[in-house]
């Protein structure tokens, strides 16, 4: 057996610590291919933006159509800020840092608030003990069954597609994240950054409206920021809300078994994974999040074994539309039908 073998046959033996472990030497953030990054994500978006104005004049058909690639690279730009979220994306943390307040004006998503929800997503996530922040919302069977029939209607509103993917990303970036008002009790500091953030919003925005006019400018910049948010929130669900996914209360809870298990790898076609800053190779990211988004790919090249886990293709992905709560004794998540139906 030669070298290369025995290191893959060892990896795979490694639990979810010794993976996190090995995967410590991708951390290393690269800043030419970080510029890179960035303007293979915001040149095409600004000519993209561009060609849609000129389509307004004859059809705004084609003008929906182009919102479809324009919203992901804008989906892109997002991964970027994310990214930096996580100190990641550059060496410097300052550089980070307002990297990622600008990007946050393009995204419409106030960096430093996110930041602080995000981080608790990390710490959290598969928690039972702790869900709330920056998840989906999840219940378990039996909580499920103990609302009443008012909250079961509710919660099944909520868990419906239209709600997860249409209203509530619409919501949630261009309601929710202007007031940060689920962190009001830590300080000024989600203040400040949400401000700010709007106050750059409506900067850019006027800057746009200034050259194309609001009618335009509305025409381009809504529906392109509503597809990316729901790019995005259909990104976030099937990285966690799939069949085989981990969560635990927290005596069993382990943070890197939550990570590799309840993470999932949304192996896309790699166009979309391209768009998708190589998110979907989300057990990895949850398992060391100090990867920068273009380094991913190495990892599955280098570690071949990781790709089978937890892995759900495109097509599989759309069967998670109708899991909804997460069984305790089965321990997997179920749709309505299978939880509920008399065994």
């Amino acid at each position: 057996m030669n070298t290369q073998a025995k290191m893959s046959e060892n990896a795979f033996e490694l639990d979810a610590r010794g993976w996190a472990k090995a995967l410590e030497k991708y951390k290393t953030a690269n800043n030419y291919k970080a510029v890179r990054e960035i303007l293979y994500s915001v040149v095409p978006f600004a000519i993209i933006w561009a060609v849609m104005y000129q389509t307004l004049s004859f059809s705004y058909l084609l003008t929906a159509l182009l919102a479809l690639p324009a919203a992901g690279f804008l989906v892109r730009i997002f991964i970027i800020q994310h990214d930096c979220g996580h100190g990641s994306f550059l060496t410097n943390p300052t550089a980070n840092r307002w990297l990622g307040r600008f990007l946050g004006i393009l995204t419409i998503t106030p960096y430093d608030y996110w930041q602080r929800s995000h981080a608790i997503h990390h710490a959290s996530s598969g928690n039972l003990d702790h869900r709330g922040m920056g998840d989906i919302q999840t219940l378990t069977v039996d909580e499920y069954k103990s609302k009443s029939k008012l909250g079961q209607i509710l919660y099944r509103i909520y868990r419906s597609p239209i709600v997860l993917f249409v209203i509530g990303p619409a919501y949630v970036f261009f309601l929710e994240q202007r007031l940060p008002i689920g962190m009001m009790k830590i300080g000024w500091k989600p203040w400040l950054s949400t401000m700010l953030t709007n106050l750059g919003i409506v900067f850019y925005s006027l800057i746009l409206i200034w050259f194309v006019g609001w009618k335009a400018f509305l025409a381009i910049q809504v529906p392109v920021t509503l597809l990316a948010a729901s790019f995005g929130v259909w990104l976030f669900f099937v990285q966690h809300q799939f069949e085989d996914t981990n969560w635990d209360h927290t005596e069993n809870w382990d943070r890197r078994e939550s990570a590799l298990h309840g993470s999932s790898h949304y192996d896309l076609p790699v166009v979309l994974r391209w768009l998708s800053g190589n998110i979907g190779i989300h057990h990895v990211h949850h398992l060391c999040s100090h990867i920068p988004f273009y380094r991913l790919t190495e990892v599955i090249r280098d570690y071949p074994e990781l790709k089978e886990v937890s892995r759900i293709t495109l097509w599989e992905s759309f069967k998670c539309v109708k899991l909804a709560l997460w069984d305790e004794k089965q321990y997997r998540l179920l749709s309505f039908r299978d939880a509920l139906s008399p065994a």
